[in-house]
């Protein structure tokens, strides 16, 4: 399980990015990889998947 802060979600389109705490990487988030509804500058845990063009944040929780 990773740590880290949503650096912007779009709920509108349904899409955003999560920050790493640890590594500092971006990883794409789309609102299927959500548990919970997220806002930008949430903290959250979450787990990587490989998607269509790299890595994804999926099982988005809050922390």
């Amino acid at each position: 399980m990773n740590n880290g802060k949503i650096k912007f979600f779009n709920e509108t389109k349904g899409y955003g990015f999560v920050k790493d705490s640890d590594t500092e990487k971006e990883y794409f988030v789309h609102v299927s990889g959500l548990i919970d509804k997220v806002k930008d500058e949430d903290e959250v845990t979450f787990e990587l998947a490989e998607g269509r063009k790299g890595l994804n944040a999926v099982n988005v929780r809050l922390a």
